[in-house]
């Protein structure tokens, strides 16, 4: 990105000097129609760095790809978060029928 020359500061300072009631808009019209707008589109949330220890396996396998393993987990991480919180959303009886035919059954130790 390239420095803003003193005139762009000068102006920016101007506009920024003044009130919101005294910004002239009658050269931008007004968006009436709001149909085509993608909510979501540019929102990025923050990444936070994290230590994690995963087996070997799986990490061979998320770097199997080359770079980008690390976007790789994120996405199928969010996938089973998002498709989780759909998942109790459902109705209370729904969900749960659910969950029993896709959890494995556990075996009672015997210890």
């Amino acid at each position: 990105m390239r420095k803003l020359t003193k005139e762009q500061k000068r102006d920016i300072q101007a506009i920024a000097a003044k009130r919101d009631e005294d910004i002239d808009f009658s050269d931008a019209p007004a968006v009436l129609d709001w149909s085509g707008a993608e909510i979501g589109k540019f929102y990025r949330p923050t990444k936070k760095p994290v230590t994690m220890r995963l087996d070997s396996d799986v990490i061979a396998w998320l770097k199997a790809d080359g770079r980008g393993y690390q976007t790789k987990a994120n996405w199928l991480l969010r996938h089973a978060m998002l498709s989780f919180t759909s998942e109790k959303s459902l109705s209370k009886n729904e969900g749960v029928e659910r969950r029993r035919k896709a959890r494995p059954q556990r075996r009672k130790s015997s210890l």
